[in-house]
């Protein structure tokens, strides 16, 4: 999930104004970024006229925009809304939980990959003791046959 919009919004004045916005509309059309930019600030100004003083509403498809807002609730002073978009575009990088996550499933793969080569390997030494008995069987019976063979010419 990406963040598009960081916003602070004064809603006291009626309409609401836009203090401090940082957005990343990039992955957006070239053409389509002006107006997706204009909805992202009218949406936000008109949440912030709609929520009552000393409360906090926000859209929230998972746990990242909580986070964002705790963030920012925890520690006013630093407000580098930009620099908060920028770091945020990557949840797995700042979520703690997503980064263990994806840890463990990279290993699980390793793994994976690891049982896959060691039962290869197993079958690999089957075929190889196999090959040893059938050529073990081929020089005894070469061997009969040589001593049958060297039996009727012996030398004296």
């Amino acid at each position: 999930m990406r963040v598009y919009y960081l916003g602070i919004v004064d809603s006291n004045s009626t309409p609401g104004k836009a203090l401090v916005i940082a957005n990343d509309v990039s992955s957006i059309g070239y053409f389509q970024r002006a107006s997706v930019q204009e909805f992202l600030n009218f949406f936000a100004i008109t949440v912030a006229d709609r929520t009552s003083p000393s409360n906090r509403q926000g859209v929230e498809e998972n746990s990242l925009a909580a986070k964002i807002v705790d963030d920012y609730v925890t520690n006013p002073a630093q407000t580098d809304l930009p620099g908060t978009l920028a770091r945020y575009q990557n949840p797995r990088q700042a979520d703690t939980i997503m980064n263990i996550q994806q840890e463990l499933d990279e290993t699980k793969l390793v793994l994976n990959k690891t049982i896959e080569s060691v039962l290869e390997r197993g079958e690999r030494l089957d075929d190889l003791v196999e090959k040893s008995n059938t050529l073990s069987d081929q020089s005894k019976m070469f061997y009969k046959t040589a001593k049958k063979t060297n039996s009727c010419c012996s030398i004296m």
